[in-house]
This record gives structure tokens, sequence and C-alpha cells, in this order.
């Protein structure tokens, strides 16, 4: 077999994502003998440094975060591995140090893979292509070549398929792997066997047994420390045209034919297609828009700004599992606690039998809720009988959490998962360019709705609580209520 390398270039790799997330993220691998022989890590930045003077700031930043358990000795030999150059992606010129390590580490291979990860700032993505192309670096010898791009990709339909026609002149779509961390959490994926590897599930996985799923993305911290970013970007484009979608997709799609990369993301791509696109009459009556009190005081922002920091909306998906079937997003800052979940709410029994039993009261609805964050696992929430109270009853719930389910196993982190499977070339957990284009297409109405003359301004709400009022009435328009079903445990 001829002697191959892999080099993984990261550019931005001074920043917040390599210091707290890609750089432990690969230590972690390292240290479970995951990464491949002749595999060697490139960070770049405008920065100058030396390898040592980089590698000793990275070893700093990792033993400081929680779940990396690697001593100075692991580190030492992961650090082998480490490697800097100092380099400016806005010209082929910039790039001359990257190329000459590139050939350094790469002279003694018959095959050499290059991975290049862009920690950078979005609005710069096709220039750095373009750069990596020009300095002839972008593919190595006679082996594969992948660009790994974190969110948002694009900041709508229009300039997503702009990005995707320029990036394809270098990286065609089977080498571009789009990441939203999101689907690389352990309890994301755990949804997916929850459901097709249990056959108690499916059958009443549909609208015959579903009256609605709700989706929750809530954050406690506020928009501060990155406001001018944010009051640029937006929630919508932020948080719930990839992580919020991409969560529905998982909980709504149909069984693939196989755990094949394709099969799945075939699937994922169906449901966003199946939900029409909104019109203004449509937003009125079936989003809200929010912003916490003060947050146009942060620095960056301006004093008109209309940007919302809480979104809610109502989702149809027109197919024939989920028709009538009414999904609930909502996501916001500032919020009374940090919760991540899916909720599936079930229909009511059709006829009540208790009725006229000592006690008995109509029953609240079973709903199994997937935990995803800080609350990991799954709960399913039943009737039961209290006992010598007649035929009075409560809700009970049937819990499985990952911290006692797996006591002595670390959950792995998202980018350990979603890097590994760079490396191996399985994009299951990774975004076509299709879905990208279907989730631009469906909040795209929004912001523009939401960004114009015609909208009001987003409805205030107070720091710590859990949004708008406007965004309970879009539930109790339906007869419904805001349901959490994950929280602590014993």
């Amino acid at each position: 077999m001829a002697k191959s390398s892999t080099s993984l270039v990261i550019f931005g790799a001074n920043g917040d994502l390599s210091r707290r997330k890609l750089i432990p993220a690969l230590l972690q691998l390292h240290c479970n003998d995951r990464l491949p022989d002749g595999f060697n890590i490139i960070g770049v930045s405008r920065t100058p440094f030396s390898d040592d003077e980089y590698r000793e700031s990275m070893w700093e930043s990792a033993v400081e975060l929680v779940g990396v358990e690697a001593s100075r000795k692991q580190f030492e030999e992961f650090s082998r591995r480490l490697f800097y150059e100092a380099g400016d992606l806005s010209s082929s010129e910039g790039l001359a140090g990257v190329d000459s390590r590139l050939a350094d580490l790469e002279q003694s291979a018959e095959v050499a893979n290059r991975m290049f990860y862009f920690s950078i700032a979005p609005g710069l993505y096709e220039s750095a292509v373009a750069s990596l192309d020009d300095a002839g670096i972008a593919h190595g010898n006679d082996g594969w070549s992948r660009l790994v791009i974190e969110k948002p990709f694009g900041t709508d339909r229009a300039s997503a398929t702009k990005l995707d026609s320029s990036i394809h002149a270098v990286f065609p779509e089977k080498d571009m792997f789009r990441i939203d961390h999101y689907l690389g959490k352990e309890t994301v994926q755990n949804r997916m066997v929850l459901r097709f590897a249990n056959s108690i599930f499916e059958p009443i996985w549909n609208r015959n047994y579903v009256k609605s799923v709700q989706i929750t993305v809530a954050e406690e911290v506020d928009a501060a420390s990155r406001a001018a970013y944010y009051d640029s970007s937006g929630l919508v484009r932020d948080m719930l045209q990839n992580h919020l979608l991409q969560i529905l997709t998982i909980i709504a799609m149909e069984p693939p034919s196989a755990v094949d990369p394709e099969s799945l993301r075939d699937r994922r791509v169906d449901v966003l297609r199946a939900i029409a696109e909104y019109s203004v009459e449509d937003i009125v009556g079936n989003a809200v828009a929010g912003t916490y009190e003060g947050y146009r005081s942060h620095d960056g922002v301006d004093s008109s700004s209309k940007t919302p920091t809480y979104a809610a909306l109502k989702l149809q998906i027109d197919n024939w599992r989920w028709q009538g079937v009414s999904f609930y997003l909502r996501t916001g800052k500032a919020l009374e606690n940090k919760n991540i979940e899916g909720v599936v709410e079930f229909q009511r029994p059709p006829h009540f039998v208790f009725g006229g039993a000592t006690g008995a009261r109509e029953p609240e609805s079973n709903i199994l809720a997937i935990c995803l964050q800080p609350d990991e696992g799954a709960h399913l929430r039943f009737q039961v009988k209290v006992p010598g109270r007649g035929m009075e009853m409560k809700s009970a719930d049937m819990q499985f959490h990952y911290d006692s389910a797996f006591r002595d196993q670390v959950i792995p982190e998202a980018y350990e998962r979603l890097l590994q499977d760079a490396l191996d070339g399985d994009a299951s957990l990774f975004i076509r360019s299709d879905q990208i284009a279907e989730s631009w297409r469906i909040v795209d109405p929004l912001n523009a709705y939401w960004e114009s003359d015609e909208s009001d301004r987003p409805a205030e709400y107070s720091v710590g609580s859990t949004g708008p009022i406007q965004a309970v009435d879009l539930l109790t328009a339906d007869g419904n209520v805001w349901l959490q079903g994950c929280g602590t445990h014993d």
C-alpha cells in the first residue's frame, strides 16, 4: 500500500472555535487512537507564532476545558502533529508559508490527502477558496481534498446559491462538508436510534396519534458579547435556519432505505421540501418575533434595530405522515434557562372511560421528550393512578439519562464525531447544498418581512423570562400550550 499523509489545515486557528472546540476535539481523537497514521495539523492565522508557541497556547486552552482528559505527556505526543504558519487567505501570496509547510510534511508520502477547515468570517469563504486555488494548494498529490465550512452558509437563498457555485469550481459537492454541530450531538443521533431501532414508536409516529411537535432551543446568555455581529446577522440566520430546522428534519424524516449518507440526507431534504413557503399573511398569523429589554443598548446595536432575539413559529409539513400536525419552533436569548429539546405530544384517548369515577378528570397528553441539553436523554410521560384517591390520575415519567446509563463513558463532543466523519469521508451528519437551499427558502420570507418597514418592532420581553406573551398566544389559538418535557432528575 502506498505511504500516505493527511494534513488538516485550520484557517482561523487562533480563534475561539479552534481553541475551545477543534484542537481539544482533535486531542481527544488522538488520545483515543482514532487519528490516521501520517496525520498532521497546520494552524493558520495572521498572528505570528512559532510551532512551540502555538502548541503551548493550545495546551493552556485545552486544560481549562471540561472533558479533555489528557495528561501533559499525551498532549506532547499530540503536539508532534501540530504546526503553525502565519498566513493570509486574502491572496495566494499570503499562503506561501502554508504551501511550503505542506510540501515539507508530505515529502515522503506517495499519496497526500488534504482537508481545509474554515474557522473564519463567513463573508470570506468565497475569496478564501479562490486564494487556495490560485496558490495551488487546494489539492494534494493523488489523494482526496475536502473543505469543511462553519455556518452560516450564505445570508439567504440567493447568496448561498452563489457561494455554492464559486466553491464547486474548486471543491465538488462530494468534497464539501458543511458543519452544523447540532447534528454531531449524541443526543440528536440517539433520536434516530430511538425511533428506527424500536418498533414501538413507528406505528404511532404520524398524524393519527401525534397532536403536535415542539422544538425549543432556549439560551440564558444574552447577545452582548457579540452584539455587532448578532445585529447584522440576526436570530433567524444564526439559529433558526440551521439548528432548529436540522432538529426538525431528524424528528420528522421518513425511514431511510439504509444508513448511508445520501439516503439519510435525502430523507432530511424531503421534510423541508414539504414545508410551504410563508406569505406575509402566514407570518402575521403563525410567527412571533421578540427582543429582550435592553438589547438595543448594547454596543454595536442600532437604537432603531428590528433584529429579533426571540422567534417562535408554527409550521405545517404537507405530506402523508404529518398532514394536519402543527410543528412549533421557538428559540431565543436571555431566557429563563438553557434548554434544548424536542417534544412529541400525542393525541388524548378518543374516549375517556373514567369520566364518571370519583376524582377522575381529563388526563394530560402523553409526551415523548428528547432532551439534548443540559438534561441529555429522553422522558416518556404517561398517566398513572394516584393510590387511595379513587380514579384520580397524575403524570409520571419513564426516564433515560446518559449520565446514569453510561456512568463510565464520556459523551463525545459534537466536534469529535464530526471531525472524525469528515476525515473518513462520511457526510451523513453534514448539510447538503439542496438542504441549505430549502432551509433558506423557508426562512427568507421571515427575514424579509421582519426587516421591512411593513412590520412592527419585535415584542419586548423581560430578561430571564420565557419570552414574549405573544408566543404563548400563538399556541393558545390552537388550544395548545408550550411544553417542557426535560429537566432535572435524581
